[in-house]
């Protein structure tokens, strides 16, 4: 076994460190971005939703005051 100087027997190469960095980095990344793009979606179906019900309601407006003549 050959001990590269400044470890210690059982420490991680500084290879290993990087890449094991370098790994959550882009796993937090994905996550974030996932994330995201889950809020920004939930947020368009919800102003979507508004907006019909909205509408709905407005056409409903309508028609009772069109009834009530």
């Amino acid at each position: 076994m050959v001990f590269v100087p400044g470890e210690t027997p059982g420490s991680e190469p500084e290879e290993v460190k990087l890449q094991k960095a370098s790994k959550q980095i882009v796993q937090n990344a994905i996550q974030q971005a996932v994330q995201q793009v889950s809020q920004e979606s939930r947020q368009r179906g919800e102003r979507a939703r508004d907006s019909r019900g909205s509408l709905q309601l407005g056409v409903g407006e309508l028609t009772k005051k069109h009834e009530k003549k």
